[in-house]
């Protein structure tokens, strides 16, 4: 009789022991449950934390938005009235898609009808979208017709210093760019690093005209005409 008392209370301990092992294990489990869910609220939490946009550039993703709605409504003028807006702003990347869909509005408006240029940015902003599809010669046409209404605009100048490099004409090319340089300084530095010119890359007239340490480069006569 004792002896099946021991083993009743051996049992019982044991079964005790079990239970207080589990629990044991059970609250474990519910705290490392916790700190994982804590952690992924944090990772989520991080995620989600909105990035400080400059609202300049958050206006040009909205006006390409609304280009973008224009553009597939088939409101070929209304649509370049907004992407040339996007062009001139500051983002870049915008600025390249812009100047695509500039020049495809451009494209399918001549269909629905002809457009109409009267001002040197009419005349500028068509040549833009003619050198995005390789026609140098329209694009310089156009150029010049701008350049005749705006003889002070340092971008017709620079745009035509693009389209001569682009053309193999390097003395055309370097003239140009030295009168926009003239006219706004800052274009130097925006040469300096211009696909457009590689062709001027080793010629000494460019290097001259796009280092700072040498001012506005070498003087050239037909610049200023």
């Amino acid at each position: 009789m004792a002896r099946a008392k021991r083993k009743t209370r051996r049992a019982t301990s044991k079964s005790r022991q079990t239970r207080r092992i589990r629990a044991t294990r059970a609250r474990a489990k519910r705290a490392h449950e916790a700190r994982s869910n804590s952690s992924g609220a944090l990772r989520y939490a991080t995620r989600r934390t909105p990035k400080i946009v400059d609202p300049a550039v958050a206006q040009a993703f909205k006006l390409y938005d609304e280009a973008m709605r224009l553009f597939n409504q088939q409101s070929y003028r209304r649509a370049r009235e907004i992407f040339v807006k996007v062009v001139a702003g500051p983002s870049r990347e915008l600025a390249e898609r812009a100047r695509v869909h500039v020049a495809i509005c451009e494209q399918r408006s001549e269909k629905q009808g002809h457009i109409q240029l009267r001002t040197a940015d009419d005349y500028y902003h068509f040549a833009v979208s003619q050198i995005n599809l390789g026609n140098y010669e329209a694009a310089r046409g156009h150029l010049e017709k701008a350049r005749k209404l705006a003889p002070k605009a340092d971008y017709i100048y620079y745009a035509l210093a693009s389209v001569a490099s682009l053309s193999g004409e390097a003395d055309d090319a370097v003239t140009h760019l030295a009168q926009a340089i003239k006219l706004r300084p800052a274009n130097r530095y925006h040469a300096r690093n211009d696909a457009d010119f590689k062709l001027l890359e080793d010629d000494s007239r460019f290097v001259a005209l796009v280092s700072p340490a040498r001012g506005n480069g070498p003087s050239f006569g037909a610049a200023s005409a």
